[in-house]
């Protein structure tokens, strides 16, 4: 499984973003996806997960209200729609598969494929 994510860039605060990751595997609808994000000097943390019909569960509170994660099955894609963005949003953001046929989840270690990571940097 490959996990391709792209859409970071350079945005100013208050402004949007839309991240897209392509998965690679004929499976794709049977996965738990979710987005995770690594700030310089931190651990990687918790976005969010979409069931495999595109369920969504609850988000980290530093971003409920303004980030809406979706899928296409149809396209083999997840996307994290990224709203009102603060300074403190910025970070390199991963895509994440859960191929065990678990429950969506917050835990990293739960997740089996990452993709490499899109930049997001928000200017104050």
């Amino acid at each position: 499984v490959q996990l391709q994510a792209s859409g970071g860039g350079l945005v100013q605060a208050g402004g949007s973003l839309s991240l897209s990751c392509a998965v690679s595997g004929r499976t794709f609808s049977t996965y738990v996806m979710g987005w995770f994000r690594q700030a310089p000097g931190k651990e990687r943390e918790f976005v969010a997960p979409t069931s495999r019909r595109g369920g969504t569960y609850y988000y980290a509170d530093a971003v409920k209200g303004r980030f809406t994660i979706s899928r296409d099955n149809a396209k083999n894609t997840v996307y994290l729609q990224m709203n009102s963005l603060k300074p403190e949003d910025t970070a390199v953001y991963y895509c994440t598969a859960d191929v065990d046929g678990g429950s969506p989840t917050r835990f990293r270690y739960e997740y089996d494929y990452w993709g490499q990571g899109t930049q997001v940097t928000v200017s104050s």
